[in-house]
């Protein structure tokens, strides 16, 4: 069974909102495909494998994960849109592309490389990334599509690619890979070397997250680092999106998702400020805005 990809089932439909449907619409088509044949073009992705990942991404969107020691932060990060708002598009473009190893989504045309086909599905020591071919799958269309950049000096996928440049994320990419995908408004403050211009970053966050979307992109060993008296930031490393922002006493409470699941980190204003080097402030678009 061929399934329409989101550009197609949306036709006729106004071009200029953001895609949306529910959880209970993607689960009743991944029911209704049931058991599917096994790619030509996917040889290395089962298909049981594959359609269980699919019901795992959309049953708990939290729980995508961009692997051990990969470079697919930014991947990961931006799927939380469409697995929280647009699940039916993403099962619907996943098993197009499996099935005719070519689709649309959004505003792209995916038609990836004979290497990218054959290494879905063979990651290894990743973590739990590797028994999960159709994250593999949505990760390596993904940075073989979208170029930026960082991605020059690496261009084509040969096998170990997905720790290297040529799965890098720079912040222009980042955010027009969310306006192609799901034709969402995207503003960013920040860039790939230098921190935003901003004073008071709580209420910065805050004030954003009030209206949409945030992700940050930060420097992840300063994020994680024990001993933040010995701080010592280089440049932005990594993708998280900010779920909320909290005053507790001098610290703020950030929530964020970051590998496969939510985290909770007290951070001095100053530290966060010194780790945060990009600030991707991401709203739906709709009819009534028009």
């Amino acid at each position: 069974m061929v399934v329409a990809t989101p550009l197609e089932a949306a036709a006729g439909a106004n071009a200029d909102t953001t895609p949306m449907s529910t959880q209970a619409q993607a689960i009743a088509l991944l029911d209704k495909l049931g058991t599917i044949q096994q790619s030509p073009h996917w040889p290395n992705v089962h298909p049981a494998a594959f359609m269980q990942n699919l019901r795992k991404d959309v049953e708990q969107p939290f729980s995508i994960y961009e692997g051990r020691s990969t470079n697919f932060c930014g991947y990961a990060a931006l799927s939380f849109l469409p697995l929280h708002y647009d699940p039916l598009g993403f099962v619907g473009f996943m098993v197009k592309m499996y099935q005719e190893g070519k689709a649309v989504y959004g505003k792209a045309y995916f038609e990836p490389s004979k290497e990218v086909k054959r290494g879905a599905g063979r990651l290894v020591f990743k973590g739990e990334l590797d028994i999960r071919p159709a994250d593999q799958m949505w990760f390596m269309v993904l940075a073989d599509h979208f170029k930026g950049y960082l991605n020059i000096f690496d261009p084509h996928y040969n096998p170990g690619d997905e720790n290297r440049l040529w799965a890098a994320v720079n912040l222009a990419k980042f955010c027009r890979m969310i306006r192609t995908l799901f034709n969402y408004n995207v503003s960013a403050v920040g860039s790939d070397l230098f921190r935003p211009g901003v004073r008071d970053m709580y209420e910065y966050l805050s004030e954003r997250l009030k209206t949409g979307h945030l992700a940050l992109f930060v420097n992840n060993p300063g994020l994680y680092r024990k001993d933040h008296h010995k701080l010592k930031v280089g440049v932005p490393t990594h993708y998280i999106i900010l779920l909320n922002v909290e005053e507790m006493g001098d610290r703020i409470a950030c929530t964020y998702w970051d590998y496969g699941g939510r985290t909770m980190q007290l951070l001095s204003p100053d530290i966060l400020k010194r780790i945060v080097f990009g600030i991707i402030h991401i709203t739906r678009k709709s009819a009534d805005a028009q």
